[in-house]
């Protein structure tokens, strides 16, 4: 498996540094966090897109993904939705990414039947334009549909090769999913995984990978005795937690655990 951070940890940092640091700390790729305040969205123009493309390509380093906040699940109208979409797409071919995150977001009504219609026509649509560009659109277990039962009722229906799943650890757990369930419903359309760690459910700031209480260790074994050889991304979300320790004197140890990881479930 691969290994590679979020820029969720690093927030506003230039890509530069980002490319340093990945480099530096022995990853083999970034998940780039696209927002206005970042130093990547679909604001740039094709020079600064130019730009970022050659930097991480100097420094033999990967975009993983563009990590994008579109709410596929959300109510109103399909037109913004797929604008949106579109416009990560379209970054994403740019910078030579071969994934974009999207969110299912769905109303405080949660995962309706509603809700999954909208995300699975959306996700649909969207997917015949990211099979042009050759991007793949993963829905991340979150918010709305946090466990992989709740992301494959929106991706069965699509049965596109272009849509997947990102499988975020955290939201499967706080979802009451064990880990191999969630495997189960999601490794036919399994992008990457993001890994994490965190105190307890009533606390989910940021902490150290193995200083927390995620099944880690359970989902990589898992992971490699099923012989799925993708990506890991740990999301250290900084952003959301100032006071959290800085990600960079993290790094280290970080590839260090999951290597370990790795090494003994191999």
């Amino acid at each position: 498996m691969k290994l590679a951070f979020s820029t969720l940890g690093v927030p506003g940092l230039p890509i530069t540094d980002v490319v340093r640091l990945a480099a530096t700390h022995g990853y083999h790729g970034v998940e780039l966090r696209v927002h206005p305040e970042e130093p990547v969205h679909p604001g740039l123009d094709g020079t600064a897109r130019a730009g970022v493309t050659a930097a991480f390509e100097a420094a033999g380093v990967e975009i993983l993904g563009l990590a994008g906040y579109t709410r596929v699940a959300a109510p109103g109208e399909d037109g913004p939705v797929l604008a949106e979409i579109r416009g990560l797409l379209e970054l994403a071919r740019d910078l030579g990414a071969p994934h974009v995150r999207v969110f299912p977001g769905a109303d405080a009504g949660g995962g309706t039947p509603d809700a999954d219609a909208a995300a699975a026509r959306r996700l649909g649509t969207a997917a015949e334009y990211a099979a042009d560009l050759g991007v793949r659109v993963l829905l991340e277990t979150h918010d709305s549909h946090r466990t992989g039962s709740d992301v494959i009722r929106v991706l069965g229906p699509v049965g596109h090769r272009q849509v997947g799943a990102l499988w975020d650890v955290m939201h499967t757990w706080l979802g009451g999913e064990q880990p191999s369930a969630s495997y189960a419903a999601l490794a036919p359309f399994l992008g990457y995984v993001q890994v994490k760690d965190i105190a307890s459910a009533e606390d989910t700031a940021p902490l150290p990978l193995g200083a927390g209480v995620l099944p880690l260790t359970e989902c990589v074994e898992l992971l490699s005795r099923e012989g799925w050889d993708g990506w890991l991304c740990w999301e250290y979300e900084k952003r959301w937690y100032p006071s959290a320790a800085p990600l960079e004197g993290l790094l280290d140890a970080g590839r260090e655990h999951l290597a370990r990881l790795l090494n003994e479930s191999a």
